[in-house]
């Protein structure tokens, strides 16, 4: 499966570089509110800047970075989720307004097992309260020594909302074809699985989060 897939994608990525050699090297990219001015109060989450390093810019590449940390408070942890833990919820955004020139989206299955962590599990979900009902995202239970977390990370092009890696690289080659454009995201939404919680609560509190947040982004990556 993974070999036609393989084949599929290099078909497409050869097909569209000769289109895209014919049409011209320049992007059409939408106007879009900067990254920064995504709300720092998102329902009952209040969020707190954390400034990326030097050197993960640099590996990220040309594109716009949001990274923040979002909290709620016990009180209204203990009458929400399934667990009163208030524990952090982090959203990071990478937004790239071109991708022709090899600047591409790092898929985190590429780079998280560099860092030590493992993929105990993975899924395809749907946000029940975003716009789209067809809004997929993946959800992973990862692990790095006894440490859990529970992570949502999509791709998001054009109002399209993607979990698989290949699924997003051939839906930009035929974007590049159709309409001249490449900019696409990636969102990640993580948080960490406390000693004494249950799966189950810290997927509702990252859901809870993505389900408030995914409304606002078509301001910040164009439709």
């Amino acid at each position: 499966m993974k070999s036609c897939r393989f084949w599929v994608v290099l078909f497409l990525l050869v097909a569209t570089l000769t289109m895209l050699h014919l049409r011209g090297s320049v992007d059409r990219v939408p106007a879009s509110d900067a990254l920064s001015l995504l709300p720092h109060n998102i329902g009952m989450w209040t969020g707190q800047d954390i400034p990326i390093d030097k050197e993960t810019l640099l590996v990220l590449g040309d594109g716009r970075f949001l990274n923040r940390i979002y909290t709620v408070s016990s009180t209204t942890a203990s009458t929400t989720f399934r667990n009163p833990i208030s524990s952090p919820v982090n959203l990071f955004i990478g937004y790239f307004p071109t991708q022709r020139t090899g600047q591409a989206i790092h898929s985190p299955q590429n780079c998280l097992p560099g860092a030590g962590w493992t993929f105990a599990s993975s899924q395809t979900i749907y946000l029940q309260r975003a716009h789209r009902k067809d809004y997929e995202v993946g959800e992973y239970l990862i692990t790095n020594g006894t440490t859990k977390q529970v992570v949502l990370y999509w791709y998001l092009a054009h109002g399209r909302s993607i979990a698989n890696d290949y699924l997003a690289k051939a839906y930009m080659m035929a974007d590049a074809i159709r309409w001249n454009r490449t900019d696409g995201a990636l969102i990640r939404v993580v948080t960490p699985l406390q000693p004494d919680e249950s799966l189950e609560a810290a997927q509702d509190r990252v859901v809870t989060f993505a389900n408030s947040m995914v409304p606002l982004l078509p301001r910040f990556i164009p439709n």
